[in-house]
């Protein structure tokens, strides 16, 4: 039987148009987001190192569509009319003053290893220097945790001089900032501005080290502060509404973050770009309705330590590298040699504009078609060198995009590929899909090694959580479309097959030798199975590579060591933070969990045993 849903929040036919007795328009009065603090013991999550108990919930308030966005109903819920797109709410955080960084992982001595590795202690060492780079989970991919690889590393665009940042002058050493004021603005793109009557005593008198957050909902966007003392967490510091476009993605560059400046890139689903300074409250406006790509942009992030650039995935198929200071320009497509565009069936990275061009006085900086269908999600390895990309295809593709070529092509079990990370030391990328499945891939072995059965439905996010993993053990967290929070424990001595299952045959995830592949390759095993990071020599001079999809009767499953419900609509976003856990719905509740007060860093946690099933 089919049920209708529930009423929305706000009056959506008569919220600009409703007249009152009198004839006259009723003014438009803006929802208020609400927080609460539940209490109750089904609110908490129980884990091996303690509870994790709900601070607060806080709803954001849904916007009114805008009257020039006529609602199209329909009552069929099998039609297949073409909808916008659509991402739920995802947050950016960041706290702007310098703090206790993401921990780097702690040491262990190659002579001590244990016997046992099914119960194991997470310790931090607090007597090692540590910079301050990034808070959020999204940013961890970010921050070079171990061996200093980053510094290995050139700039992206490094071998184009076109490219290079001004030197010398009055403003090399001014802080770029956009230039039209998002509040006077008359754009008939910003429908309206909203600050808080008290903004700039709100930011003189918070906590320098309180965490900011930006969230989108719809076609609003809001800036608020979720520092954990606030007594105005549920009062945005600014809401930008939005005419008629939703903002799908955002993000923030901690390279030039400050007390008193952030640069956010915000994609949207009619293809524009906006390119927002929050404390002044200045904008710019890039790829202007579409004039590069007018596909919606269903990712964005800024280049690992650029100021200026940042990638942006578009719908087509196609990632494009956009310079924040450049103007726009009607963009074709240079003639680049793409030989190798197809692997197997598969898009390889065809060349729409090479970062190495010469034509660099106009936006796009590069531009790459790597899929002939959607990319739902990206993410930077920690080494500043790799990209994983993950799209509707059902592949992964990891982009050595300083070099624009592709170097592997995972498949999913089936379906569409959904999100995307790294683990902080780069060893591992999690993927999360249509298949229900948490996928674990080694880029050292180049395969996967487990796949983590748990949800019912889509997964929509993964996310490591840096304060609980070290050079070994690894804690990460999950959220799908079953509304459930999932969280998973495992360590490199798990990731094998067990005893039963691990008969060496020709391909299996046991043998030595590299899973199937459709070129042969010289002395590939003694390479694909180095102890080295991720480098940036691990792929030289190689061709793309094509991984078989291995069976899940060889494959090792990894349970969870905590799932619940944890809301009543399906899940979307998961962050981790020194203190607490972070998830959003698509109905726009954001959930903070405290962590356990005693014993997080030293606490002793049981691993389950691999291939036992999850409750």
């Amino acid at each position: 039987m089919f049920v209708l849903p529930p009423p929305p929040r706000y009056p959506t036919q008569n919220a600009y148009t409703g007249t009152g007795p009198n004839g006259m328009p009723i003014p438009i009065l803006e929802t208020s987001n609400l927080l609460k603090h539940p209490t109750d013991p089904e609110h908490q999550l129980v884990v091996g190192e303690g509870i994790y108990v709900l601070r607060d919930e806080l709803h954001l308030a849904t916007p009114p569509p805008h009257p020039s966005e006529a609602p199209a109903t329909n009552p069929n819920p099998l039609a297949t009319t073409p909808v916008p797109p659509t991402s739920g709410v995802k947050l950016s955080l960041v706290i702007v003053s310098p703090r206790k960084a993401v921990p780097n992982f702690y040491k262990l001595r190659a002579d001590s290893q244990r016997s046992n590795f099914a119960t194991y202690s997470i310790k931090e060492s607090e007597k090692e220097s540590r910079t301050s780079h990034d808070t959020g989970s999204d940013d961890v991919s970010r921050q070079v945790l171990t061996n200093g690889t980053a510094g290995k590393s050139p700039a992206f665009g490094s071998n184009n001089s076109l490219l290079a940042p001004a030197v010398g002058g009055k403003d090399s050493l001014k802080r770029r900032k956009p230039k039209s004021n998002m509040i006077k603005s008359n754009s008939s793109f910003v429908s309206r501005v909203i600050p808080h009557d008290a903004i700039n005593k709100r930011l003189q008198d918070r906590n320098p080290e309180g965490l900011f957050a930006f969230a989108n909902i719809n076609r609003a966007f809001q800036w608020l502060d979720l520092s954990p003392n606030t007594t105005y967490k549920s009062e945005h510091l600014t809401k930008i509404l939005f005419t008629k476009a939703h903002m799908l993605c955002h993000d923030i560059n901690v390279f030039n973050k400050s007390a008193n400046h952030l640069d956010i890139a915000m994609g949207s689903s009619s293809a524009d770009i906006i390119w927002y300074e929050p404390f002044s409250q200045k904008y710019a406006r890039i790829n202007k309705n579409g004039i590069i790509n007018n596909s919606p942009i269903s990712d964005i992030k800024w280049i690992p330590g650029s100021e200026s650039l940042f990638l942006a995935s578009h719908m087509d198929g196609t990632l494009v590298v956009y310079d924040k200071e450049r103007d726009d320009a009607a963009f074709v497509p240079e003639d680049h040699d793409n030989r190798n565009d197809s692997v197997h069936g598969h898009q390889n990275i065809h060349i729409n504009k090479s970062v190495n061009s010469k034509n660099q006085k106009a936006n796009p900086v590069a531009s790459w078609k790597i899929s002939n269908q959607r990319i739902n999600a990206f993410a930077f390895s920690p080494d500043h060198r790799h990209l994983a990309v993950v799209s509707e295809d059902g592949s992964l593709r990891i982009i050595d995009y300083l070099k624009e070529i592709m170097t592997d092509l995972y498949t999913s079990y089936y379906g569409g590929l959904m999100c995307v990370c790294w683990s902080p030391d780069g060893q591992y990328v999690l993927t999360g899909g249509q298949d229900d499945l948490v996928s674990i891939w080694s880029l050292n072995e180049r395969r996967i090694v487990a796949r983590c059965p748990g949800h019912h439905s889509w997964v929509t996010a993964v996310a490591f959580d840096p304060w609980r993993c070290d050079d070994r053990n690894y804690r990460f967290g999950s959220v799908g479309e079953d509304c459930r929070l999932l969280l998973w424990d495992f360590n490199v001595s798990m990731l094998h097959l067990p005893k039963a299952a691990s008969i060496r045959q020709r391909g299996s995830i046991s043998s030595p030798m590299p899973l199937a592949r459709h070129r042969t390759e010289s002395q590939a095993s003694t390479r694909l199975r180095s102890n080295s990071g991720l480098t940036s020599n691990s792929f030289e001079g190689e061709e793309t590579v094509e991984h078989a999809v291995e069976s899940r009767t060889r494959t090792a499953e990894l349970p969870p060591v905590m799932s619940k419900a944890v809301d009543d609509d399906p899940l979307c976003w998961i962050g981790f933070d020194e203190d607490c856990i972070i998830t959003s719905c698509a109905a726009g509740h954001i959930k903070t969990w405290d962590r356990p007060k005693e014993g997080v860093n030293n606490s002793q946690i049981t691993l389950p045993a691999v291939g036992s099933k999850s409750q």
